[in-house]
């Protein structure tokens, strides 16, 4: 499949800025599934300082440095992106293989895989989550089944709301409450997932805005979207699972980053000088285009 993205970002401040330092994380990964055709950033005013680097977890950043006078910042990613992604070639080991591996020093010679199974700040280990998670990971059951199980009833037991928490929602309000968005299902997964002693990861990235005719509407097209990787073992690697859609995720997903939680991943964050309030306007479009 082929895709069109374009994901805007406009900042409109009360008050000048006389300098704006900011971190972008919002080009798709060249890998995992996935190809850049084409890419752009458009960047108002025109940055000072833009430098490109590949942060701890692989991801590609941008740093811009904005020097002059402004009272407007706006970013715009336009790519074209061809994705190639299959689900599980099977439902895996018995996930205590993985927790036991895990339990025995995990893999020292693959840090980029153990790492994942630590609480992280705004995925924090908690009681009622892992047990949560634990009513799908039954004794012996195969680790992806076990994993398909959960990301289905986090989609029926958990309400879609927008605006009703936040960046800093705590696992344990989400799972108290029962609302949220794509973010909070992940990081209530991914919880779950280490409490039980397994390696997971937040996705960052995009999911087609509207389906092929007489397929499913899906929820947070609207924005960037955030959904689970979980690590299956040495034959299947990495599977990625939406629970906001109850999907496996192929070929409807565009990967942005991998991290430990949305904290890793943020798609713009940065400093300034001035500005007093301001005035946030998010889009995302992504769309089918023919190969």
């Amino acid at each position: 499949m082929r895709y069109a993205v374009r994901h805007q970002t406009h900042y409109t401040y009360a008050n000048p800025i006389d300098l704006g330092f900011h971190v972008l994380r919002l080009t798709p990964l060249d890998g995992a599934g996935q190809k850049i055709v084409t890419q752009q950033l458009t960047i108002d005013p025109e940055p000072d300082e833009f430098v490109a680097f590949i942060d701890h977890f692989g991801n590609a950043m941008h740093h811009v440095a904005v020097e002059t006078t402004h009272v407007l910042f706006s970013v715009t990613l336009d790519a074209v992106v061809d994705v190639a992604r299959a689900g599980p070639a099977g439902m895996g080991p018995a996930w205590e293989t993985i927790r036991d591996a895990m339990r025995a020093d995990g893999f020292p010679d693959k840090p980029a895989i153990d790492e994942f199974v630590f609480a992280s700040p705004l995925a924090a280990l908690d009681d009622d989550a892992t047990d949560y998670a634990g009513q799908s990971f039954v004794p012996g059951r195969p680790v992806v089944e076990a994993l398909i199980d959960l990301t289905g009833r986090i989609n029926r037991d958990f309400s879609y709301t927008p605006n009703v928490t936040s960046v800093s929602t705590s696992v344990a309000e989400i799972f108290a409450t029962r609302h949220g968005v794509c973010q909070d299902f992940s990081h209530l997964m991914i919880a779950g997932l280490r409490g039980l002693g397994l390696p997971a990861r937040y996705v960052s990235g995009y999911i087609l805005t509207h389906p092929p005719a007489g397929g499913a509407e899906r929820q947070g097209g609207d924005a960037s979207h955030a959904w689970v990787s979980a690590w299956c073992g040495d034959e299947l690697g990495w599977v990625e699972f939406d629970p906001t859609n109850d999907l496996i995720v192929e070929n409807e997903h565009v990967v942005v980053a991998y991290g430990r939680d949305f904290s890793d991943v943020t798609p713009l964050r940065g400093v300034i000088l001035g500005g007093g309030s301001h005035v946030l306007n998010v889009g995302v479009q992504v769309t089918s285009l023919p190969t």
